[in-house]
This record gives C-alpha cells, sequence and structure tokens, in this order.
C-alpha cells in the first residue's frame, strides 16, 4: 500500500549554528598600519629636509613643512635627484643637495629600524618573564603542603623538637575500627615495612598513632652511586649529574695542594675559585666560553712538540675523542696519528701556529710542504721526514681516510674564538708550566658531548691539555727525590669521557697515587665509562 502522507521536502537541520559571516574588505588593522607608515615616511622626509637645509646653510629652509611633504614625496618619487621640484616655494639656495637629504634619510630610517627592533626584544622579554612568574605562582603546591586535620598526603606533620627531620615521607596503615570508630580491642597495628633507603639518608622511627603504624620511607635524595669494587677502590664513581657535580665541588674544596679541574659544569668553577685563588693562581682553560670570564687561558697544542715524543703523545690526545674503536679501523687511525704527529712536530720547529696545522690537514697549500721542513731543518727528529712521506705516499686510501679523521679532530678551529685560544701569551705559557709548584688550580671547562666522532667541538683540545698537564706532573713527580708529588696533585675529572676522555685514564688511576697524582674520576654510568676505555677494569 502506498502512503497517503503527502511527500515532505528535506528539511535542514536547524540545531546546526549557522556559518560566521566572511570579513569582507580591507582589516582595519592594515588600515591603520598603512596610515601610520605613510605619517612616519611623511615626518621622517620632513625632518630629513630641514636638517639638511640647516647642516648645509645654516638655517631651516622656508616653505618645508609638514603640509607640503606628501607632494615633495610625489615629486621625489619620480625625479630624486631635483629636490626644487619637490619644494618649489623654497628658494633654490636655501635647499641642500640630494646626496645629503638622501643621506639623512636613510640614516633616519636606520636609527627607527634599530629603536624598532630595541623596543620589540624589551616587550617581549617583559612578556616573557610576566608569563613565566604567573605560570609559577599558578602552579599547585607539591605534597605535603596542604592543609587538612588528619595526616593524610596533604597534611603538614609536626616533628617532637629535637629531632631531625630526614625529609621522609609517612606512610599509613589503618586498622579495623571498631563499634564506637575507636581502634578494635586486640587489634594490632599492621607492621611497618622495613624502610628503603637511599644514598646515604637513614630512616627514623615514628611514633604509631590511633590511625595505625606509621612508618617513614626516606626522600630519593641525589647521590654518587657506588661502582664495582674494583672500580671504587681506584676513584671511578658514577651517578647523575647534580652528585657528580657537588663531589667534584666538595673534592676541590677538600684538595690541599695542586688541583686539575675537567667538568662540564661552570657552577664547578664558580662555586670554588675564590677559596682555591688563596692557595695558588687559578687558570681557566675555557674554549667554548661556557664561563663567564674574561680571564681565559691561551694554549697551543704544538707546545713541546720540539721533541718527537711529545708530539706523538700530542697526536694520541687529540685524536682521542674521534679515534674509532672498531679494530678494523686500527691502521687507518694509526696513519692518522702518524700524519699529526709530523705535522705538530714540523710546525713547532719552524715556529708555525697551531691552525698551519689544520690547513696542513685540509690539503691547503703544499702538501709536502711538512716534509721539507722535517727534511732541511736543523731542529727536525731525525727520520721524521721519511715517516710522514712514508705515510703520505704508501696507501693513497688509507691516507685520506686519515686525513679526514684529523681534520674532524680539528674542526674546532673554524670558529674564531677557539682559534684565538690557540694563541698563547708569554704569560699564559709560563703560568702553566708553574701553577703545579705554586699550588694553583687549572679549570678546563667544556660542552659535553656524548658522540664526538661526528662532532667534536672544543673536546679534543680539551683533552690534550689534559694530557700535557698529567704528562708534566708525572715528570715532576719522577724528579723529585722519593719520586712523587707533595702535596698531590688532585685530578678531579668531573664528565670527563664526555668533556676530556684522556687516553691514560686507566694507567692513570692504576699508579697514579704511587706518584703524587690523586685522581677521582666521575661518570655517568659503567656502561659509559666501558665504551669509552674498553679495558679500564683490566688495567
Amino acid at each position: 500500500m502506498y502512503s497517503t502522507q503527502p511527500h515532505q521536502p528535506h528539511q535542514p537541520d536547524r540545531r546546526r549554528p549557522p556559518p560566521p559571516p566572511q570579513p569582507r574588505g580591507i582589516p582595519d588593522g592594515l588600515l591603520i598600519g598603512l596610515i601610520v607608515l605613510l605619517l612616519g615616511l611623511t615626518l621622517l622626509v620632513w625632518l630629513a629636509a630641514g636638517l639638511s637645509g640647516v647642516l648645509t646653510h645654516g638655517a631651516w629652509p622656508d616653505s618645508v613643512s609638514v603640509a607640503h611633504t606628501p607632494v615633495a614625496i610625489r615629486q621625489l618619487a619620480s625625479s630624486p635627484h631635483d629636490l626644487g621640484a619637490a619644494w618649489p616655494d623654497t628658494p633654490p639656495s636655501q635647499l641642500p643637495g640630494y646626496g645629503l637629504f638622501w643621506g639623512l634619510l636613510v640614516g633616519e630610517l636606520l636609527i627607527l629600524l634599530v629603536l624598532t627592533v630595541f623596543v620589540v626584544g624589551t616587550v617581549t622579554r617583559w612578556r616573557a618573564l610576566r608569563t613565566a612568574q604567573r605560570t609559577a605562582a599558578a602552579e599547585p603546591a607539591g605534597p605535603g603542603s596542604g592543609s587538612g586535620s588528619g595526616p593524610g598526603p596533604g597534611s603538614t606533620e609536626q616533628f617532637p623538637a629535637g629531632q631531625p627531620v630526614t625529609g621522609q615521607f609517612p606512610v599509613r596503615h589503618e586498622t579495623p575500627a571498631g563499634p564506637d570508630g575507636t581502634a578494635a580491642a586486640g587489634t594490632s597495628p599492621a607492621p611497618a615495612p622495613a624502610p628503603v633507603e637511599f644514598g646515604a639518608v637513614e630512616a627514623e622511627a615514628v611514633e604509631a598513632t590511633a590511625l595505625g603504624a606509621v612508618a617513614p620511607v626516606p626522600a630519593r635524595t641525589p647521590t654518587v652511586a657506588d661502582p664495582p669494587p674494583e672500580l671504587s677502590d681506584r676513584g671511578i664513581h658514577f651517578g647523575p649529574a647534580e652528585s657528580r657535580r657537588n663531589a667534584a665541588v666538595q673534592a676541590v674544596r677538600d684538595a690541599a695542594g695542586p688541583a686539575l679541574v675537567v667538568t662540564s659544569s661552570p657552577s664547578v668553577w664558580a662555586e670554588t675559585k675564590d677559596a682555591r685563588a688563596k692557595l695558588g693562581p687559578v687558570l681557566v682553560y675555557d674554549p667554548g666560553h661556557v664561563c663567564d670570564t674574561p680571564a681565559r687561558l691561551h694554549w697551543s697544542p704544538t707546545s713541546g712538540c720540539e721533541d718527537m715524543e711529545t708530539a706523538a703523545a700530542r697526536a694520541v690526545a687529540l685524536l682521542a675523542p674521534v679515534r674509532p674503536q672498531a679494530r678494523i679501523d686500527a691502521t687507518m687511525a694509526d696513519t692518522a696519528e702518524t700524519l699529526l704527529q709530523s705535522w705538530l712536530h714540523a710546525a713547532a720547529i719552524d715556529g708555525r701556529p697551531f691552525k698551519q696545522v689544520h690547513r696542513w690537514a685540509q690539503g691547503a697549500g703544499s702538501a709536502h710542504e711538512p716534509v721539507r721542513i722535517l727534511r732541511t731543518h736543523s731542529k727536525a727528529s731525525s727520520g721524521a721526514a721519511g715517516l710522514l712521506e712514508s705515510a703520505l705516499t704508501a696507501h693513497p686510501e688509507r691516507r685520506d681516510v686519515a686525513q679526514q679523521l684529523t681534520v674532524r679532530a680539528l674542526s674546532a678551529l673554524s670558529t674564531v674564538h677557539i682559534r684565538e685560544t690557540c694563541t698563547p701569551n708569554r704569560t699564559d705559557t709560563v703560568t702553566l708550566e708553574s701553577f703545579i709548584h705554586e699550588g694553583g688550580t687549572l679549570y678546563l671547562v667544556g660542552e659535553a658531548i656524548e658522540d664526538p666522532r661526528t662532532r667534536p667541538g672544543a673536546m679534543p683540545l680539551l683533552t690534550a691539555l689534559a694530557s700535557h698537564v698529567v704528562g708534566h706532573g708525572r715528570r715532576l713527580a719522577a724528579r723529585s727525590t722519593d719520586g712523587r708529588l707533595d702535596p698531590p696533585m688532585a685530578l678531579v675529572l668531573d664528565d670527563i669521557a664526555a668533556v676530556a676522555p684522556l687516553p691514560q685514564l686507566p694507567e692513570l688511576l692504576a699508579t697514579g697515587r704511587e706518584q703524587g697524582l690523586h685522581a677521582l674520576a666521575l661518570l655517568r654510568s659503567p656502561e659509559q665509562a666501558h665504551s669509552r676505555w674498553p679495558h679500564l677494569d683490566r688495567a
């Protein structure tokens, strides 16, 4: 059967709100901006015309007014050199030259641009500061800061006078209540679990209440984790950044003699430099400008490389951050060390700056120039020229890869301030050699880089200087009567694997105390230590 009801047309859904009307025409903000731009340009042109007339003839030109300036702008747009057509009512003798006029106008625009950027930056910083303050004020209080009558999570517990507060949080265990609302007779509170200890925090028992026994749980405080016994006895400790920083600060303060401090935290330098300055000179080697100080030590890695053995040790230290660990790459790494050793020796005996070594590594100029220096110079080590020439010509593919490795290690020299730190002053050289005798402190501060094989930054320079200071300390100890430094030299190596991975760290930890070199290596984890020094636990 067919329906007898008339057909109802489709009705639109009236519950859906109608679409908002689309704006038409030019926005008001754009109109206001155009008006302000035109008014500003008018004032600038008027001011430039008047000031140029004052500078040229000593008086403001007649008929140069703001009202006539829009017409003048239109004339200048078609004829920039004809100021007389722009201001026809002004005597030509009072008008300046077009060069001075346009120069003043451009100067006004530049001044206005600088002021605008300054104002925008100031307002932006002010707004960001206000937003941060409001956000901090609006953050809810943490646990234990609320109010309440019971010992709930939001209550503030009152501890008896004379008992220390150890930063522990109470854990409540409830007991079944009797009919009158009190604890049921014969029902003892549930025994509190043994407190869990973190670091050096010790739990203290808190008196049980009517609701049940309250067991203290100590707060989790950052401490330096205990490494395996075989590493702990040799001065290696692991922990998070904050605990490592605190341990480094305490170790520097406790050092009675000279100290070498390697760290990625400038606060270690800031918190200890004043106390160390009372004991001796304080030096800061900061090629990356991490610390806020103008007094930075300058040091050239070619220093002392007139000796071939020193040049070899310096090359090993410079390449340590980027040296591949795979055995298949050992030959290539040895070739890179040979090249860098020879270049350092050639630059040192010929009085070349360290940046010349970077140029030789990049292949700039004659590739055989260092060979010529090593062959003809009177101070060159015997056989150095042949060693370098064989490395350059024997295996071209191996040489190219070795040169790329050397260029990567010295890539930080493309930065101006890092290249400047490799140009030493005479006083820097003398102070660096004597700070151990004077009980001074040398801070090596750099950026922590977890994977330096692709972007080492200033890590090779920091490693080379740290290795140089350790070697200098060993030589001083060998020349002493008892074969050790007295007082001993403290080596505080905070985040050493990510700042300056010393190649001789395993040997230093094994035999350093016998020579008066007391090393404290602070690392993030055993995995970090073993990835940088695979044979550290067997040294």
